[in-house]
Protein backbone atom coordinates (compact mmCIF):
# COMPACT_ATOMS: atom_id res chain seq x y z
CA UNK A 1 0.00 0.00 0.00
CA UNK A 2 3.13 2.67 0.95
CA UNK A 3 4.60 1.63 -2.38
CA UNK A 4 1.17 2.63 -4.26
CA UNK A 5 0.63 5.10 -2.45
CA UNK A 6 4.48 6.65 -2.94
CA UNK A 7 3.80 6.37 -6.74
CA UNK A 8 0.56 8.41 -6.53
CA UNK A 9 2.10 11.03 -4.88
CA UNK A 10 5.13 11.16 -7.47
CA UNK A 11 3.15 10.62 -10.39
CA UNK A 12 0.76 13.85 -8.78
CA UNK A 13 4.06 15.82 -8.30
CA UNK A 14 5.01 14.74 -11.45
CA UNK A 15 1.83 16.08 -13.13
CA UNK A 16 2.49 19.24 -10.93
CA UNK A 17 5.65 19.85 -12.48
CA UNK A 18 4.71 19.88 -15.35
CA UNK A 19 1.71 22.21 -15.57
CA UNK A 20 3.89 24.50 -13.57
CA UNK A 21 6.53 24.64 -16.44
CA UNK A 22 3.71 24.50 -18.85
CA UNK A 23 2.63 27.87 -17.45
CA UNK A 24 5.44 29.50 -16.84
CA UNK A 25 6.84 28.71 -20.74
CA UNK A 26 3.28 30.62 -21.56
CA UNK A 27 4.62 33.15 -19.10
CA UNK A 28 7.94 33.65 -20.91
CA UNK A 29 6.57 33.74 -24.31
CA UNK A 30 4.02 36.52 -23.49
CA UNK A 31 7.08 38.26 -22.35
CA UNK A 32 8.70 38.10 -25.23
CA UNK A 33 5.67 38.71 -27.43
CA UNK A 34 5.37 42.44 -25.71
CA UNK A 35 8.74 42.99 -27.09
CA UNK A 36 7.39 42.63 -30.50
CA UNK A 37 6.49 45.34 -33.22
CA UNK A 38 2.67 45.44 -33.32
CA UNK A 39 2.20 43.38 -30.30
CA UNK A 40 0.02 46.17 -28.40
CA UNK A 41 -2.39 45.61 -32.26
CA UNK A 42 -2.37 42.39 -32.61
CA UNK A 43 -3.33 42.49 -28.56
CA UNK A 44 -6.15 44.71 -28.83
CA UNK A 45 -7.74 43.05 -31.84
CA UNK A 46 -7.36 39.49 -29.68
CA UNK A 47 -9.43 41.79 -26.73
CA UNK A 48 -12.26 42.33 -29.64
CA UNK A 49 -12.54 38.55 -29.97
CA UNK A 50 -12.65 37.99 -26.41
CA UNK A 51 -15.27 40.44 -25.61
CA UNK A 52 -17.19 39.12 -28.58
CA UNK A 53 -17.27 35.21 -27.00
CA UNK A 54 -18.06 37.29 -23.47
CA UNK A 55 -21.11 38.93 -24.53
CA UNK A 56 -22.39 35.43 -26.10
CA UNK A 57 -21.39 32.78 -23.43
CA UNK A 58 -22.61 36.35 -20.98
CA UNK A 59 -26.09 36.29 -22.99
CA UNK A 60 -26.20 32.27 -22.79
CA UNK A 61 -25.14 31.64 -19.00
CA UNK A 62 -27.39 35.24 -18.01
CA UNK A 63 -30.79 33.55 -19.20
CA UNK A 64 -29.61 30.07 -18.09
CA UNK A 65 -28.43 31.31 -14.11
CA UNK A 66 -29.73 34.98 -13.65
CA UNK A 67 -27.62 37.87 -13.76
CA UNK A 68 -26.30 38.30 -10.17
CA UNK A 69 -25.30 34.42 -9.76
CA UNK A 70 -23.63 34.37 -13.06
CA UNK A 71 -21.93 37.89 -11.83
CA UNK A 72 -20.88 36.74 -8.48
CA UNK A 73 -19.73 33.34 -9.57
CA UNK A 74 -17.36 34.95 -12.46
CA UNK A 75 -15.59 37.41 -10.04
CA UNK A 76 -15.00 34.62 -7.44
CA UNK A 77 -13.59 32.91 -10.85
CA UNK A 78 -11.48 35.83 -11.32
CA UNK A 79 -10.28 36.32 -8.06
CA UNK A 80 -9.16 32.29 -8.16
CA UNK A 81 -7.60 32.98 -11.04
CA UNK A 82 -5.23 35.59 -10.42
CA UNK A 83 -4.18 34.16 -7.26
CA UNK A 84 -2.96 31.04 -9.26
CA UNK A 85 -1.47 33.56 -11.78
CA UNK A 86 0.15 35.71 -9.10
CA UNK A 87 1.64 32.38 -7.58
CA UNK A 88 3.28 31.15 -10.14
CA UNK A 89 4.95 34.44 -11.28
CA UNK A 90 5.96 35.81 -7.76
CA UNK A 91 5.92 32.76 -5.39
CA UNK A 92 2.41 35.02 -3.47
CA UNK A 93 -1.59 34.48 -4.32
CA UNK A 94 -1.69 37.90 -3.33
CA UNK A 95 -1.37 40.95 -5.11
CA UNK A 96 1.71 43.53 -4.83
CA UNK A 97 1.38 45.75 -2.18
CA UNK A 98 0.39 49.19 -2.74
CA UNK A 99 -0.71 52.40 -0.91
CA UNK A 100 -4.37 52.63 0.34
CA UNK A 101 -5.31 55.25 -1.79
CA UNK A 102 -4.55 53.10 -4.42
CA UNK A 103 -6.42 49.85 -3.30
CA UNK A 104 -9.55 52.52 -2.98
CA UNK A 105 -9.83 53.86 -6.47
CA UNK A 106 -9.63 50.22 -7.76
CA UNK A 107 -12.19 49.18 -5.75
CA UNK A 108 -14.41 52.57 -6.66
CA UNK A 109 -13.54 51.30 -10.12
CA UNK A 110 -14.91 47.82 -9.48
CA UNK A 111 -17.94 49.76 -8.17
CA UNK A 112 -19.44 51.56 -10.80
CA UNK A 113 -17.47 49.18 -14.03
CA UNK A 114 -18.29 45.77 -12.53
CA UNK A 115 -21.06 45.80 -9.95
CA UNK A 116 -23.74 48.63 -11.28
CA UNK A 117 -22.11 48.50 -15.24
CA UNK A 118 -21.80 44.56 -15.70
CA UNK A 119 -25.45 44.21 -13.91
CA UNK A 120 -26.52 46.76 -16.25
CA UNK A 121 -24.83 45.25 -19.57
CA UNK A 122 -25.99 41.47 -18.46
CA UNK A 123 -29.73 42.38 -17.66
CA UNK A 124 -29.64 44.06 -21.00
CA UNK A 125 -28.76 40.92 -22.69
CA UNK A 126 -31.75 38.87 -21.21
CA UNK A 127 -33.83 41.89 -22.99
CA UNK A 128 -32.64 42.81 -26.26
CA UNK A 129 -29.93 40.25 -26.59
CA UNK A 130 -25.53 40.39 -26.95
CA UNK A 131 -25.60 41.96 -30.55
CA UNK A 132 -27.65 45.30 -29.50
CA UNK A 133 -26.32 45.39 -26.51
CA UNK A 134 -22.41 45.59 -27.99
CA UNK A 135 -23.81 48.17 -29.87
CA UNK A 136 -24.67 50.55 -27.13
CA UNK A 137 -21.33 49.68 -25.31
CA UNK A 138 -19.99 52.03 -28.24
CA UNK A 139 -21.42 54.61 -26.04
CA UNK A 140 -18.82 54.34 -23.56
CA UNK A 141 -15.97 55.92 -25.28
CA UNK A 142 -18.23 59.07 -24.96
CA UNK A 143 -18.79 58.52 -21.53
CA UNK A 144 -15.44 58.34 -20.54
CA UNK A 145 -14.16 61.29 -22.06
CA UNK A 146 -17.06 63.03 -19.99
CA UNK A 147 -15.60 61.73 -17.03
CA UNK A 148 -12.15 62.62 -18.23
CA UNK A 149 -13.39 66.42 -19.12
CA UNK A 150 -14.82 66.52 -15.30
CA UNK A 151 -12.53 64.36 -13.22
CA UNK A 152 -8.96 64.99 -15.24
CA UNK A 153 -8.92 68.05 -16.78
CA UNK A 154 -8.92 66.70 -20.17
CA UNK A 155 -10.06 68.80 -22.99
CA UNK A 156 -13.59 67.76 -25.46
CA UNK A 157 -12.53 69.07 -28.87
CA UNK A 158 -14.69 69.82 -31.38
CA UNK A 159 -13.69 66.36 -33.39
CA UNK A 160 -14.89 64.50 -30.70
CA UNK A 161 -18.09 65.85 -30.56
CA UNK A 162 -18.37 64.91 -34.39
CA UNK A 163 -17.33 61.36 -33.30
CA UNK A 164 -20.31 61.06 -30.75
CA UNK A 165 -22.37 62.28 -33.31
CA UNK A 166 -21.28 59.84 -35.81
CA UNK A 167 -21.68 57.04 -32.95
CA UNK A 168 -25.17 58.04 -31.93
CA UNK A 169 -26.27 57.70 -35.46
CA UNK A 170 -24.96 54.44 -36.45
CA UNK A 171 -27.18 53.42 -32.88
CA UNK A 172 -30.29 55.29 -33.83
CA UNK A 173 -29.66 53.37 -37.65
CA UNK A 174 -29.88 50.17 -35.94
CA UNK A 175 -32.60 50.69 -32.76
CA UNK A 176 -35.09 53.32 -34.64
CA UNK A 177 -37.81 52.27 -37.05
CA UNK A 178 -40.80 53.47 -38.92
CA UNK A 179 -43.98 53.34 -36.27
CA UNK A 180 -47.49 53.99 -37.07
CA UNK A 181 -48.09 57.02 -38.84
CA UNK A 182 -44.66 56.71 -39.90
CA UNK A 183 -42.89 58.19 -37.24
CA UNK A 184 -40.01 57.10 -35.59
CA UNK A 185 -39.84 54.83 -32.87
CA UNK A 186 -37.73 52.82 -30.95
CA UNK A 187 -37.91 48.89 -32.21
CA UNK A 188 -36.43 47.29 -28.48
CA UNK A 189 -38.25 47.20 -25.66
CA UNK A 190 -37.25 50.47 -23.52
CA UNK A 191 -35.59 49.16 -20.42
CA UNK A 192 -33.75 46.74 -22.08
CA UNK A 193 -32.19 50.08 -23.98
CA UNK A 194 -32.26 51.59 -20.51
CA UNK A 195 -29.92 48.84 -19.14
CA UNK A 196 -27.79 48.83 -21.99
CA UNK A 197 -27.37 52.92 -21.98
CA UNK A 198 -26.44 52.52 -18.08
CA UNK A 199 -23.85 49.55 -19.03
CA UNK A 200 -21.92 52.03 -21.23
CA UNK A 201 -21.69 55.11 -19.09
CA UNK A 202 -20.53 53.35 -15.83
CA UNK A 203 -17.73 51.19 -18.18
CA UNK A 204 -16.54 54.62 -19.34
CA UNK A 205 -16.68 56.12 -15.75
CA UNK A 206 -15.08 52.78 -14.91
CA UNK A 207 -12.51 53.33 -17.33
CA UNK A 208 -11.65 56.47 -16.20
CA UNK A 209 -11.72 55.40 -12.69
CA UNK A 210 -9.42 52.45 -13.44
CA UNK A 211 -6.52 54.83 -14.96
CA UNK A 212 -6.41 56.82 -12.01
CA UNK A 213 -6.06 53.75 -9.86
CA UNK A 214 -3.69 52.27 -12.30
CA UNK A 215 -1.54 55.53 -11.78
CA UNK A 216 -1.96 55.27 -7.92
CA UNK A 217 -0.91 51.74 -7.87
CA UNK A 218 2.24 51.99 -10.20
CA UNK A 219 3.57 54.93 -8.31
CA UNK A 220 2.95 53.29 -4.73
CA UNK A 221 4.13 49.38 -5.42
CA UNK A 222 6.05 48.49 -2.42
CA UNK A 223 7.98 45.33 -4.62
CA UNK A 224 9.10 45.69 -8.70
CA UNK A 225 7.13 44.03 -11.40
CA UNK A 226 6.80 43.09 -14.70
CA UNK A 227 4.60 45.88 -16.74
CA UNK A 228 2.51 43.33 -18.41
CA UNK A 229 1.43 42.40 -14.73
CA UNK A 230 0.19 45.53 -13.61
CA UNK A 231 -2.90 45.64 -14.55
CA UNK A 232 -3.80 42.17 -13.23
CA UNK A 233 -2.73 43.03 -9.99
CA UNK A 234 -4.58 46.20 -10.12
CA UNK A 235 -7.52 44.36 -11.84
CA UNK A 236 -7.75 42.22 -8.37
CA UNK A 237 -9.14 44.85 -6.42
CA UNK A 238 -11.75 45.84 -8.79
CA UNK A 239 -13.36 42.45 -8.64
CA UNK A 240 -12.71 42.31 -4.65
CA UNK A 241 -14.85 44.82 -5.22
CA UNK A 242 -17.42 43.05 -7.48
CA UNK A 243 -17.93 40.14 -5.25
CA UNK A 244 -18.75 42.60 -2.28
CA UNK A 245 -21.22 44.38 -4.65
CA UNK A 246 -22.83 41.69 -6.35
CA UNK A 247 -22.83 39.36 -2.91
CA UNK A 248 -25.01 42.41 -0.95
CA UNK A 249 -27.31 42.73 -4.55
CA UNK A 250 -27.68 38.88 -3.73
CA UNK A 251 -28.53 38.86 -0.02
CA UNK A 252 -31.31 41.63 -0.32
CA UNK A 253 -32.66 41.23 -3.25
CA UNK A 254 -33.12 37.34 -4.26
CA UNK A 255 -31.21 35.46 -1.80
CA UNK A 256 -28.56 33.19 -2.33
CA UNK A 257 -30.97 29.93 -3.52
CA UNK A 258 -30.48 30.62 -7.33
CA UNK A 259 -26.87 30.71 -6.32
CA UNK A 260 -26.92 27.50 -4.90
CA UNK A 261 -28.87 25.85 -7.76
CA UNK A 262 -26.97 28.06 -10.23
CA UNK A 263 -23.46 26.08 -9.18
CA UNK A 264 -25.40 22.97 -9.76
CA UNK A 265 -25.83 23.40 -13.96
CA UNK A 266 -22.93 22.21 -15.29
CA UNK A 267 -23.46 24.10 -18.64
CA UNK A 268 -24.31 27.61 -16.56
CA UNK A 269 -21.12 26.58 -14.84
CA UNK A 270 -19.10 26.01 -18.42
CA UNK A 271 -20.67 29.16 -19.47
CA UNK A 272 -19.54 31.19 -15.93
CA UNK A 273 -15.39 29.93 -16.26
CA UNK A 274 -15.28 30.98 -20.26
CA UNK A 275 -16.89 34.22 -19.62
CA UNK A 276 -14.25 34.75 -17.15
CA UNK A 277 -11.76 33.50 -19.07
CA UNK A 278 -12.58 36.00 -21.97
CA UNK A 279 -13.85 38.40 -20.25
CA UNK A 280 -12.56 39.94 -16.17
CA UNK A 281 -9.06 37.63 -16.54
CA UNK A 282 -8.21 37.53 -20.28
CA UNK A 283 -10.11 40.20 -21.87
CA UNK A 284 -9.87 43.12 -19.21
CA UNK A 285 -6.41 42.58 -18.13
CA UNK A 286 -5.30 42.23 -22.20
CA UNK A 287 -7.28 45.38 -22.62
CA UNK A 288 -5.23 47.10 -19.91
CA UNK A 289 -1.96 45.83 -21.35
CA UNK A 290 -2.88 46.89 -24.75
CA UNK A 291 -2.77 50.24 -24.33
CA UNK A 292 1.04 49.86 -22.64
CA UNK A 293 2.02 48.56 -26.38
CA UNK A 294 0.28 51.11 -28.53
CA UNK A 295 -1.61 54.64 -28.58
CA UNK A 296 -4.64 54.31 -26.74
CA UNK A 297 -6.17 55.76 -29.76
CA UNK A 298 -5.57 52.94 -31.84
CA UNK A 299 -6.24 50.08 -29.32
CA UNK A 300 -9.82 51.76 -28.33
CA UNK A 301 -10.26 51.70 -31.86
CA UNK A 302 -9.32 47.85 -32.54
CA UNK A 303 -11.26 46.75 -29.62
CA UNK A 304 -13.93 48.64 -30.38
CA UNK A 305 -14.94 46.54 -33.22
CA UNK A 306 -16.92 43.67 -31.36
CA UNK A 307 -20.56 45.32 -32.58
CA UNK A 308 -19.32 44.22 -35.82
CA UNK A 309 -17.93 40.90 -35.20
CA UNK A 310 -20.63 39.65 -33.08
CA UNK A 311 -23.38 39.91 -36.09
CA UNK A 312 -21.95 36.47 -37.49
CA UNK A 313 -22.12 34.16 -34.28
CA UNK A 314 -25.16 36.08 -32.84
CA UNK A 315 -27.28 34.88 -36.10
CA UNK A 316 -25.74 31.36 -35.43
CA UNK A 317 -25.97 31.05 -31.69
CA UNK A 318 -29.76 32.77 -30.75
CA UNK A 319 -30.95 33.41 -34.86
CA UNK A 320 -30.60 37.15 -34.25
CA UNK A 321 -32.14 38.51 -37.45
CA UNK A 322 -29.00 39.78 -39.76
CA UNK A 323 -30.27 43.08 -41.50
CA UNK A 324 -28.51 45.73 -43.77
CA UNK A 325 -29.48 48.51 -40.96
CA UNK A 326 -28.07 46.46 -38.55
CA UNK A 327 -24.71 46.16 -40.43
CA UNK A 328 -25.12 49.56 -41.39
CA UNK A 329 -25.56 51.10 -37.82
CA UNK A 330 -22.60 48.55 -36.39
CA UNK A 331 -20.20 50.39 -39.02
CA UNK A 332 -21.17 53.52 -38.60
CA UNK A 333 -20.93 53.49 -34.34
CA UNK A 334 -17.45 51.43 -34.78
CA UNK A 335 -16.53 54.49 -37.29
CA UNK A 336 -17.70 56.77 -34.89
CA UNK A 337 -15.51 55.41 -32.28
CA UNK A 338 -12.45 54.99 -34.31
CA UNK A 339 -12.81 58.62 -35.37
CA UNK A 340 -13.27 59.58 -31.30
CA UNK A 341 -9.58 58.13 -30.53
CA UNK A 342 -7.81 58.85 -34.09
CA UNK A 343 -8.75 62.21 -35.18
Amino acid sequence: MNIKSNQKNVLVYHVIFQVEENIFGIVSSLHYLCRMQYIGELISIGVAFSWTATALLSEFGSKRMGNLTLNLTRMVITLVFSAVLFWLVGGTPLPAGASTEAYLWMMLSGLVGYVIGDFCLFQCYIIIGSKFGQLFMTLAPIAAAVTAWFTLGEQLRPQSMLAMLVTLAGIAISVLGRGDHHKLSLKLPLAGVLFAIGAAVCQGVGLVLSKIGMNHYDASLTTSMEPWLLPFHANFFRCVAGVIGFTLLMWFTEGFKPLQKGVRDRKGMVAAVMTTIFGPFVGVGCSLLAVQYTAAGVASTLMALTPIIIILPAWWLFKQPITAKSILGAVISVLGVSLFFLL
